[in-house]
């Protein structure tokens, strides 16, 4: 395969047998699926639809794109793709850092896992080889020990990059994530479930700057990376480094606003607003009060994590990043205003290692369900910090209402009896956005291809203006139209793989400057929404195949019924059926099913 950016190597290692094949990407996956997300759900699909997500069989992708490793603005992702233990759908998960990059850098696009270990391994990736070590010393710990001690196994920090789970993937919590650089999570989807069921703790990466790809067309790329890096430059844009909110504040410089807009689901999603309490687990405030440091990723500029530091009393930590959706989750989504508490949970999940965001809505799940009175007595009050840290606890290693809350939102509200209760799409626990005040949201929650997610497609980007498509917020009309768009330019960027924060600066014709010159293949905007809208059918028509159709395209009934009582919102509820109409129609599906002359005219049948 001659295309620039690639490695045009993958490993293929069979953890039954304990043997490593390579093998180079078929340029036609190539070219019609690009690499991370796209390729990576392609070999999913490929595998079959009908495994058992923790069954030997299933396979567990580590991938990166053609811009990974490169000197491209914010090109340090990496997709960990897999068929899902907690929605039964095709799923992947992004985390940023260096991991990803390092991987390009080792020599490969991608190692892809496969069987199932008779003991604990962790595997050693370098130039170009994988090679399996026993890991039995640590399992059982947790992620933050974890890559210390292989840290100072390897040495060499500036270079290597560790990626692990912790004791909630060792025990098969449905939403257990892998992560790396101690707090950089692939974190939906239980991808760190499927790892725990295979046996396999780690993956160390070691790779040099030094042997990053170079572009096919050198000045091409000059003129593509410079526009690029303009638009992420612009003040205009929320991505300008120490200027726009997402650089000053991080993704939390939200909390207010969709607070003050009603648009914030709190207290389980009772109410669509946290009120004056917003402001205590904002970003401003932590910028205010705890804020240390500003770390960033590989080639990114925007550097929106923050580090915080809690430097006394029962929750002091030091732990990167205060991020908006695990503030909502154990802040808001559990009447928790306790930004001290917010930081240490984070940093538990990320050393456990199950998904923040899963995490809160069980949580709040279990929390409304005491408060009605079905936990006998016992239960969870709205807001007990220390309750829910010792409830997490219980979580990562499945004792009690932990074994039952493990199963994720879905199941866990299924399990109490209560199923009205659990706010998730396709098993999986709704994000940080209200849709009776972002109805953008409720269309890309219910068609997601992976369960209730926000980052499929994006439509607040819209709907706060943060882009020059600007929309109504709280009108329903255009919005399946918008997030086909949007869903399709997200699945292009995150087979790039580039971070989806892009996006708020960069488009299609950025993306397609970009990608031609580095590969050598000549793209145009244009296509970039063909490629993006084939990757998003592919998923789909797995998900099909595995049994999913449009009646699984639906919300928790408090969003369709009951309407929202805070200012910004009141009155409303989310239209779906109505978006649902829409969004079919410009698809070209038939009731949430890809149909086969679809499927013919992006050439994936």
């Amino acid at each position: 395969m001659d295309l620039g950016g690639y490695a045009n190597r993958v490993a293929w290692i069979d953890l039954t047998t304990g043997t490593v094949e390579y093998k180079p990407i078929a340029e036609e996956d190539a070219l019609k699926y690009v690499g991370a997300r796209g390729l990576g759900v392609k070999y999913v699909f490929d595998n079959g639809p009908q495994v058992d997500p923790l069954s030997p069989d299933n396979i567990l992708c580590f991938m990166n794109g053609p811009l990974t490793g490169t000197d491209a603005n914010m090109s340090g992702r990496m997709a960990i793709v897999t068929k899902s233990p907690l929605t039964g759908t095709v799923t992947d998960s992004h985390h940023g850092g260096w991991s990803a990059a390092r991987l390009k850098w080792a020599g490969f696009d991608g190692l892809v896992f496969k069987g199932k270990a008779e003991k604990p391994v962790y595997a050693y990736v370098e130039n170009g080889q994988v090679t399996l070590h026993d890991a039995s010393d640590l399992w059982g710990k947790g992620i933050h020990e974890t890559i210390k001690i292989l840290q100072e196994r390897y040495g060499d920090e500036k270079n290597l990059s560790v990626i692990a789970i912790g004791q909630a993937g060792e025990n098969l919590v449905k939403f257990a994530c892998w992560v790396n650089e101690d707090d950089r999570a692939s974190g939906r989807g239980g991808t760190g479930c499927v790892g725990g069921s295979k046996l396999l703790k780690a993956v160390v990466i070691r790779g040099k700057h030094a042997d990053r790809p170079r572009p096919k067309d050198k000045e091409a790329w000059k003129s593509a990376h410079q526009r690029a890096l303009a638009t992420i430059m612009d003040e205009a844009n929320v991505t300008s480094p120490r200027k726009g909110g997402l650089s000053v504040y991080g993704t939390n410089v939200l909390m207010n606003i969709t607070s003050n807009m009603g648009a914030l689901p709190s207290f389980n999603s009772k109410v669509t607003s946290f009120g004056e309490r917003a402001e205590l687990i904002s970003g401003e405030w932590v910028k205010e009060h705890i804020l240390v440091d500003d770390p960033t990723c590989h080639a990114c500029p925007v550097a929106c994590k923050k580090e915080v530091h809690i430097k006394e009393g029962p929750f002091a930590v030091h732990m990167e990043s205060f991020e908006y959706e695990p503030a909502w989750s154990l802040g808001a989504n559990c009447g928790n205003s306790d930004a001290a508490s917010i930081a240490y949970l984070i940093d538990r999940a990320n050393d456990w290692g199950y998904d923040a965001i899963e995490l809160g809505d069980v949580i709040s799940l279990y929390m409304e369900y005491s408060e009605r009175g079905y936990a006998n007595g016992s239960g969870l009050a709205w807001g007990d910090a220390h309750g829910m840290v010792e409830v997490a606890r219980k979580i990562a290693f499945r004792e009690g209402v932990g074994d039952i809350l493990a199963e994720g939102t879905g199941k866990a509200a299924a399990k109490l009896g209560h199923p009205e209760l659990g706010m998730h799409v396709k098993g999986q626990g709704v994000p940080a956005y209200d849709p009776r005040g972002l109805k953008g949201m409720g269309i890309a929650y219910a068609t997601s291809n992976r369960g209730a997610c926000h980052l499929r497609g994006y439509t607040p980007a819209s709907e706060l203006g943060l882009i020059p498509l600007k929309t109504d917020p709280l009108a329903w009309k255009g919005k399946g139209e918008l997030l086909k768009l949007l869903q399709d330019i997200h699945a292009f960027s995150d087979s790039l793989d580039l971070c989806k924060f892009s996006a708020f600066a960069e488009g299609a014709e950025e993306y397609a400057l970009q990608y031609s010159a580095m590969t050598g293949r000549q793209i145009t905007a244009d296509d970039v929404l063909k490629i993006g809208e084939r990757i998003y059918n592919l998923e789909r028509y797995y998900n099909n195949l595995c049994g999913f159709t449009g009646k699984d395209d639906t919300l928790p009934e408090r969003f369709l019924k009951e309407p929202s009582t805070m200012p910004g919102s009141e009155g409303h509820v989310c239209e779906l059926d109505l978006m649902k109409e829409e969004y079919y129609r410009v698809r070209g599906w038939v009731d949430g099913v890809v149909p086969e002359s679809k499927l013919k005219e992006l050439e994936i049948i």
